[in-house]
């Protein structure tokens, strides 16, 4: 009856379908795996950016890495920015999510001699690139910034790769370790994402759009969509094969049900 499942075709489509089930079985829960990171990552984002404010030096400090609980925490500093040693990192989307431009990048003097790096926000790129942008000048004197903590770049963690040779005063990566080497004082682990500053200062770069911890993404519809591939296939096979079954039936009948013709020589004999 179902003989012709030993056949080199259903033993070929038998094996793709046994090699499908575990995989897609596997993509479901590895779909389910990001949903579950992104549902975490959603809330230390919504707990950090909910906590009251603290000092910067009280979360990180030279050299260090500022940890994974810290990160988006609202922090506080007061200094004084030192525009010389100003950079700006190149590629960075504006708040319409298309527009390049640059963070412009500003170390911050701390009264004990330290410093702290602070992204004062976005602005459009020019004609030139390999130039020095014009970048908003930075408030004077004593300031005191408020923003959120975030953890220096790195090609690992960011997916941007650190380009050598840049023009001056431009970088690829905000990195408090790379800034520090053209400071004469050590300079916080991480860095400040401003968002708001006393005194202001006038026409002050974009600010960087607080971040969107609201949306799970489409990973769980994704594993559920897996599994249901999976499930589909043993059923898929089934009707296939009963299809065959049926079908091979109908042509056994069929041909029974037709008279076989006697050559015309034989007749004539």
């Amino acid at each position: 009856m179902y003989r012709f499942l030993l056949t080199r075709q259903w033993v070929i489509l038998t094996l793709i379908a046994l090699a499908l089930i575990p995989t897609m079985i596997r993509l479901g829960f590895w779909q389910l795996h990001r949903h579950e990171h992104r549902v975490a990552q959603n809330q230390l984002i919504g707990d950090s950016l909910a906590a009251p404010a603290v000092a910067v030096d009280k979360l990180t400090s030279p050299g260090r890495t500022v940890a994974r609980d810290d990160t988006w925490r609202t922090v506080t500093a007061t200094g004084t920015y030192d525009t010389a040693h100003e950079v700006v990192a190149r590629q960075r989307t504006g708040s319409d999510e298309q527009s390049i431009g640059y963070f412009v990048l500003t170390p911050l003097l701390l009264p004990d001699d330290r410093a702290v790096l602070v992204n004062r926000g976005w602005i459009p790129a020019g004609a030139d690139l390999t130039a020095f942008p014009k970048v908003p000048a930075a408030p004077s004197g004593k300031v005191t910034v408020t923003g959120r903590l975030k953890a220096d770049e790195t090609t690992g963690n960011s997916g941007i790769k650190d380009k050598q040779g840049l023009p001056p005063r431009q970088v690829s990566l905000i990195n408090s370790e790379q800034q520090a080497k053209a400071l004469s004082r050590p300079v916080l682990g991480g860095y400040i994402e401003l968002t708001s500053s006393s005194p202001k200062g006038d026409k002050q770069p974009q600010p960087v759009p607080a971040p969107n911890h609201s949306d799970i993404g489409p990973h769980m519809a994704y594993a559920v969509q897996w599994w249901l591939f999976s499930a589909g296939v043993p059923i898929g096979w089934v009707v296939l094969a009963r299809r065959e079954r049926r079908d091979r039936a109908a042509e056994a009948v069929k041909a029974a049900a037709t008279p076989e013709k006697v050559p015309a020589a034989a007749t004539a004999d």
